[in-house]
């Protein structure tokens, strides 16, 4: 059974910097791709970046500039580089692997909170 362990959330201000981590009890390149998603309270999860196996990355719109996912894969880490960070940015963020047969994977969520 794939386990992902997200850390890193916190409270921030305006303008902040916070880097989150995604730790996979296997290999990250074994996985078809592995993304952040954000659900903000009361809302629908959505995709806040994700990066293929290849290294191929999206974004979503909104973070585009701010957010940068990157991996260590030897670690079997992924992460998710938050600058710029907007109130608007609050949420619980989700890590998720998804496998070579699309089975999707998720963390238990950090929560990460932008306010002065």
């Amino acid at each position: 059974q794939v386990q992902l362990v997200e850390s890193g959330g916190g409270l921030v201000q305006p303008g902040g910097s916070l880097r989150l981590s995604c730790a996979a009890s296997g290999s990250i390149l074994s996985f078809r791709s592995m993304a952040w998603y954000l659900q903000p309270p009361g809302e629908e999860r959505e995709l806040v970046a994700s990066i293929t196996s290849g290294g191929t990355t999206i974004y979503a719109d909104s973070v585009k500039g701010r957010f940068t996912i990157s991996r260590d894969s030897a670690l079997n880490k992924v992460y998710l580089q938050m600058n710029s960070l907007k109130p608007e940015d609050t949420a619980v963020y989700y890590c998720r692997a998804r496998s070579l047969e699309y089975m999707n994977y998720w963390g238990q969520g950090t929560q990460v909170t932008v306010s002065s």
